[in-house]
């Protein structure tokens, strides 16, 4: 993926194609320990998120992801909305006036994205929230840009399988934040579907960056 805003609105577009794709499994995720609108909210954002880049033309990365961020803030309710569009709208203001990213700049973008997720959710990792995928896929990447030769798919591959993983450990984890809080122990057994659904995103980006 050559990541100018081209490349960036590729990812973004293949993303929603995933949501959509993935729109049942992630409602009944969240039908099992919340309130099941976390697919159909996510799949309409994303709807709503693509048809705000065919109706412009971004110049830049940023632009792309504040577009991303504007439209799901003002379409998605619930937790979804102002947690995703923070961290799009974090990682947006990251990369600046960058006309194209480099492998850094994803990881910036990352690493401002989950500040922003923290901020507004006041969630750590170990609440079984979609910081359980998000925080280590930060670090992965992190450690993958530090490699010789890395590009962007082997940042994002790296955060993808870590986001991966950490969506699989809420399965074991006692919910602490959320609608899920009020199930206590009886969630352990069910996976968060936020971190379900970042793992997605964060597969779909690396896959399109391939």
């Amino acid at each position: 993926m050559a990541c100018d805003a081209n490349g960036t609105g590729r990812a973004i577009r293949a993303a929603a194609g995933v949501v959509a794709e993935h729109r049942t499994e992630l409602i009944d995720l969240d039908r099992a320990i919340g309130d099941a609108d976390h697919g159909e909210n996510l799949n309409r954002g994303f709807t709503a998120v693509v048809s705000a880049l065919d109706s412009a033309t971004p110049e830049t990365p940023a632009a792309v992801l504040k577009t991303v961020a504007t439209t799901l803030i003002s379409k998605v309710g619930g937790a979804a909305g102002p947690l995703y569009g923070t961290a799009f709208l974090r990682a947006s203001t990251s990369l600046g006036t960058q006309s194209a990213l480099d492998p850094e700049a994803v990881v910036t973008a990352l690493r401002a994205g989950l500040d922003g997720v923290k901020a507004r959710g006041k969630a750590e990792v170990g609440d079984a929230t979609m910081i359980d995928a998000l925080a280590p896929a930060v670090e992965a990447a992190e450690a993958a840009a530090k490699q010789e030769g890395a590009d962007i798919a082997a940042v994002l591959t790296a955060a993808a399988d870590a986001a991966d993983r950490g969506y699989e450990s809420t399965v074991d984890l006692v919910p602490r934040k959320g609608r899920a809080s009020y199930l206590g122990e009886r969630a352990v057994g069910h996976a968060d579907p936020g971190a379900r659904s970042t793992a997605l995103l964060l597969r779909a980006f690396a896959e399109a960056a391939r």
